[in-house]
Parts: structure tokens; sequence; C-alpha cells
């Protein structure tokens, strides 16, 4: 992987992970435009640079992560089914990682933002803050965010929907989403790099920093600017946005 094929992956990670449109997705879809293999280091590589997008959420909302005793609380709650999922089926999942499953999530996905944007009203009485919501909302969550182990769903989205879903405002349930990646992605991350330690060398640790550092500029850019952005639209653009890439891929893959 050269230097500049570093910085686009850190760019696609930094901007697609925490908006509602699958930044795994993206960076399969990203490999296959480049004409490169998931091989062995891309899978390492993609892990590390999630960490930069990680890091850039811990950053963008420190003062709650390292104060806030009731939300971490609901965090580990939203986090249970997710993790005891994804140890229980990592192989499983890891054999659905191919473009064509990509792109029909995206598209299904998508239509279900429009369906759901189209008959959402929100109200006074819906929750405002992530720290407020309640035990149960938080596992339903954390429901939801487990479909997004099938690659194209978005974690982002999943649980934003599931939010809306249940009561939550855009605002907070965007916002729960980016707090509830932390333990989520620090797990996964986590533990695929445990996985793939062996294929980290002096050899690459150029490709791997510079990728890092791209996604967590570009991530905390981009969850500042989209919690901006809901609180004047709806997600039915994002909607749209993952319909149109579906089917170009779909076209372009068959």
């Amino acid at each position: 992987m050269t230097l500049f094929e570093s910085i686009i992956y850190g760019i696609v990670e930094g901007v697609t992970e925490f908006l509602p449109v699958s930044s795994t997705g993206h960076l399969i879809l990203t490999a296959k435009l480049l004409g490169q293999n998931q091989d062995a280091f891309q899978k390492t590589f993609e892990v590390v640079i999630q960490l930069g997008s990680i890091l850039a959420v811990i950053f963008a909302f420190k003062e709650r992560i390292f104060r806030d005793i009731e939300l971490w609380k609901r965090l580990i709650v939203g986090f249970i089914p997710t993790g005891i999922l994804g140890l229980t089926l990592y192989k499983y999942i890891k054999s659905l990682f191919a473009p064509s499953t990509v792109a029909y999530m995206l598209i299904i996905g998508g239509i279900i933002f429009i369906l759901i944007e189209l008959f959402y009203k929100e109200k006074e009485h819906h929750i405002a803050d992530p720290a407020q919501i309640s035990y149960k909302q938080a596992f339903a969550i954390g429901l939801f965010q487990s479909l997004a182990m099938v690659p194209g769903t978005s974690r982002s989205g999943a649980t934003i929907i599931g939010g809306l879903l249940l009561g939550l405002k855009r605002t907070a349930a965007t916002e729960f989403s980016f707090l509830l990646a932390v333990p989520t992605m620090l797990a996964a991350t986590g533990y695929d790099m445990l996985k793939h330690l062996h294929e980290f060398s002096a050899d690459n640790l150029g490709a791997l920093g510079l990728g890092f550092i791209t996604a967590f500029f570009i991530a905390l850019a981009v969850i500042r600017w989209f919690l901006d952005f809901i609180k004047r639209h709806t997600f039915i653009p994002f909607g749209i946005y993952r319909i149109v890439v579906g089917v170009v891929f779909l076209v372009w893959i068959l």
C-alpha cells in the first residue's frame, strides 16, 4: 500500500464511520476501486484507522465520556448485545464481507431511512439527552446496533434508526450512536488487532500511521458537521445517497 492510498483510506474511514452510510462497506468498495485484495494486511490496516475514528469521538465528547457515570452505565448496557453476538458469530460475520452484500444492504438501509423519516415526527416529550434514556431503551438500541455486523448496514445508521423508533430526538439518537461506538469499536478493533499482531512491521508503519492520523482529523470534522447538520435537516439525504451508491455498485459488480 502506498502512502497516497493510505490517505485515501483514512479519508474514507473518517468521513463514513459516523455517517449512516457504512464505513466498512465503503472501505470494501474503495479496495475494489483501487484494485486491492482484502488480504491480511488490508484488514489490519482498516482496524488501525478505525482506532483513529474512535479517538476522534473520545476527543469530541471528552467532557461527557470522562465525567458522566450515568451515561456510561447506558453505554455498557447498549454494548452487551453486540459484544455477545460479535464473539459468538465472529467467523460467520467475516464470511459476509463481500461487495454484493454491501451494495444490497446500502439500498435496503437507504429505503428504511426514507420510510422512517416520512413518518417520524419529533415531539416535545422525546428524549433530548442520551443520559436520560432508560436501560431498556439502551439495550434495545444495542440490539439494533448488532444488525450492523452485516457489512453495508452501518453501525451508526442502525443505532440512529433504533433511537428514533424508541423515542429519542434526532440529536440524542445521533449522540448516543457516536458514544456507543467507543466501547463497541474499542472491543471490536482490540480483538481484531490481537488476531493480526503478526501483520505489523517496520515496513508498513508509515502507511498505518498516516491512515490513522488522517482518519482521526477527518472523523473529528465530520462529527462536528453532522451534529450541526441534523439540527436543521432529516436523514433522507443519506437514505438517497445509500440507494444511489448501492445501485451503482450493483451495476458495476454484476
